[in-house]
């Protein structure tokens, strides 16, 4: 019964984030104009960090996320994108990614941005932890947490809920 009640409190919560991104304002329904080409030093302008390959599976998704939302506020190709992060990369990182470039090369796969977020998010991010952190989420109970400390938790396990919420 417990377990049903955290369930429906979280589905809820869910709901509601929904509609608080359904309700905010859309943009990019206008045309966006054309701009230059972005260069490698406009982007070093964000301050991006470098990737060791080191970080937590949390820290490596956050990494790309970060790397992403610079590149979405720029316009950012993907031909570029894949460029700009694979310069980020640094150490063990970096061996990696030569590495798999060269299986996929070999394979004759396409070696774009997306295909290099794929390689990514398996290798720093893999399923596992993502349905490790979902798991989670549907166990999280506020216990001796403050409201504060709970609300964030759920903010942060709440991105890994992958089902469909129900429309009831």
């Amino acid at each position: 019964m417990v377990a049903e009640d955290a369930h429906r409190q979280h589905m809820e919560a869910l709901r509601q984030l929904e509609e608080n991104r359904t309700d905010a304002p859309a943009f990019g329904h206008e045309p966006r104009p054309a701009i230059r080409e972005w260069s490698l030093e406009d982007f070093l302008k964000h301050h991006a960090v470098k990737f060791d390959g080191k970080a937590s599976p949390d820290a490596a998704n956050q990494w790309l996320k970060d790397l992403e939302r610079i590149f979405d506020a720029k316009m950012c190709p993907a031909e570029n994108r894949q460029a700009f992060v694979v310069y980020m990369l640094t150490g063990e990182a970096e061996h990696w990614w030569i590495n798999m470039k060269s299986i996929m090369e070999e394979r004759r796969e396409l070696v774009t941005w997306e295909a290099f977020r794929g390689k990514f998010l398996s290798e720093y991010f893999p399923n596992s932890v993502r349905y490790a952190k979902e798991v989670e989420f549907f166990q999280l109970t506020q216990g001796g947490k403050s409201v504060t400390e709970y609300a964030e938790k759920f903010k942060h396990l709440s991105r890994f809920y992958t089902l469909p919420l129900d429309e009831e």
